[in-house]
C-alpha cells in the first residue's frame, strides 16, 4: 500500500516550579497520522501515553525484541527506558501526552500506567481520544492558566485508559466488587478470598495488581469511607458506626480512624455535619 503523508500537530508546555507542585503536569501534546518517522532508540526523562488510534505498527523497549501494536492501543513510554517505535505502511493514528511529577509514580503503582505490559490493547480509544483531545483544545485557545488546566486533564486521560483496557471490565473488576460488597462483613481477608472461590495468595496478587495494595487495606479504606459517611450524615454513636462498618471494638476502630483520617471520629463528625436530620436515608437502617 501507498504510504499516507504525515500530517502532525504538537504543542509543549514548561510548568513552572509552582505548577509542578501540583504533583502531575503535562509537558506536551501532539496528534499525528500517516506515515510517521520512526521513532528512537531514545531514553526519556519523563512519562508519555502514546494512544493509537488507528493502524499498525511495531514496539520495543529495554532493548527487548520489537511487538506488534493494534490500535486500539496505548504504548507507555517509562522515564530512563530505552524505547523504539513505528508505524507499518501505510502508517497510524496517533494522541499522544507526556506528563511527569512525583503522582506519575503513584498512578504507574496503582495500575493505571502498566509498566509490565507497554503496549496494552484497550477495547476503545475514544474516552482516552477525548481527554487528550481536550488538552489540546486548551493549548489551541491559550490561557493564563493553561499549565494547571492542561494538567488537571492528565488523570482523566489515565483513568479513560484504565477503564478501555481491554483486560478489565469497563464496571470494575469482579474481584473488587465482590471485596466491596462484603466489605463491612466481620470477617477476615482468608475468609473473603474463600467466598470469591480463590487461593489466599492469588487474591492479594489480584488486589495489589488491580488497586495497588493489599486486601486489608482496600477493605479498610472501603470501610472507612462508609464509616464517614455515617459519622457525617446520622447522629449514630461512635461505637454504633464502628459496628456497622465491620468493627466490634470501639476503641480500635476509632486508633484506626485517627491514624488513617488525621482526627478521631468525634472531631471528623463535628466538621464535617452539615445538618442531615437524624436516621437520614444514608444510613441504610438499621
Amino acid at each position: 500500500m501507498t504510504a499516507t503523508p504525515p500530517r502532525q500537530w504538537t504543542h509543549y508546555l514548561t510548568p513552572g516550579p509552582a505548577h509542578r507542585k501540583l504533583g502531575l503536569v503535562c509537558l506536551g501534546v501532539g496528534r499525528q497520522e500517516g506515515s510517521v518517522p520512526t521513532v528512537g532508540p531514545r531514553v526519556l526523562g519523563h512519562h508519555v501515553a502514546v494512544l493509537v488510534t488507528d493502524g499498525r505498527g511495531w514496539f520495543s523497549h529495554g532493548g527487548g525484541p520489537p511487538v506488534d501494536v493494534v490500535a486500539p492501543a496505548v504504548i507507555w513510554l517509562l522515564p530512563g527506558v530505552e524505547h523504539h517505535y513505528a508505524p507499518y505502511e501505510p502508517g497510524w493514528s496517533e494522541w499522544f501526552v507526556d506528563f511527569a511529577g512525583p503522582a506519575a509514580a503513584a498512578y504507574q503503582d496503582l495500575g493505571f500506567v502498566d509498566a509490565a505490559r507497554p503496549v496494552t490493547p484497550l477495547t476503545t480509544a475514544e474516552p482516552a481520544a477525548r481527554a487528550i483531545g481536550r488538552i489540546a483544545q486548551a493549548c489551541h485557545r491559550g490561557s493564563a492558566y493553561l499549565e494547571v488546566e492542561t494538567s488537571a486533564i492528565v488523570p482523566e486521560v489515565l483513568v479513560a485508559l484504565r477503564h478501555s483496557r481491554a483486560d478489565e471490565d469497563p464496571h470494575g473488576d469482579p474481584v473488587l466488587a465482590g471485596l466491596a460488597r462484603d466489605a463491612c462483613l466481620p470477617v477476615s481477608v482468608a475468609e473473603h478470598a474463600r467466598r470469591l472461590g480463590m487461593p489466599l495468595a492469588e487474591l492479594r496478587q489480584a488486589v495489589r495488581r488491580l488497586a495497588g495494595c493489599s486486601p486489608k487495606d482496600y477493605l479498610m479504606s472501603i470501610r472507612l469511607n462508609r464509616a464517614k459517611d455515617l459519622l457525617a450524615g446520622t447522629d449514630l454513636p461512635v461505637a454504633a458506626v464502628a459496628r456497622r462498618v465491620g468493627y466490634d471494638d470501639a476503641a480500635y476502630f476509632t486508633r484506626l480512624f485517627t491514624r488513617r483520617a488525621g482526627q478521631p471520629p468525634s472531631e471528623f463528625r463535628a466538621q464535617q455535619n452539615r445538618g442531615f436530620p437524624a436516621g437520614d436515608a444514608r444510613d441504610g437502617g438499621t
